[in-house]
C-alpha cells in the first residue's frame, strides 16, 4: 500500500493500522505523536486507526533540550 509518510511516497509492506505502522517503520523514540490525514490521533487510538492506500501521516519525534 502507499502512503504520504512525511511528505514522502513511501510502499508499506503489512501495516493495516497505526500501531502496525510505528512497528514497521521501528520508530524507536519513547515519545512521538502521528497524524492522519492532518489530524492528530492519540497515542491510545494508533491500534485501532485503520491506514488507507493514499493516506498523508505526519510522524514527529519529542526532542528536548534547552539553552
Amino acid at each position: 500500500m502507499k502512503l504520504i509518510i512525511n511528505g514522502e511516497d513511501r510502499e508499506i509492506l503489512k501495516s493495516q493500522n497505526l500501531e502496525d505502522l510505528a512497528h514497521e517503520l521501528d520508530i524507536k523514540a519513547p515519545h512521538f505523536a502521528m497524524a492522519l490525514n492532518k489530524q492528530v490521533i492519540p497515542k491510545s487510538r494508533h491500534a485501532t486507526t485503520q491506514i488507507q492506500e493514499n493516506d498523508q501521516v505526519e510522524i514527529v519525534h519529542a526532542v528536548g533540550g534547552g539553552v
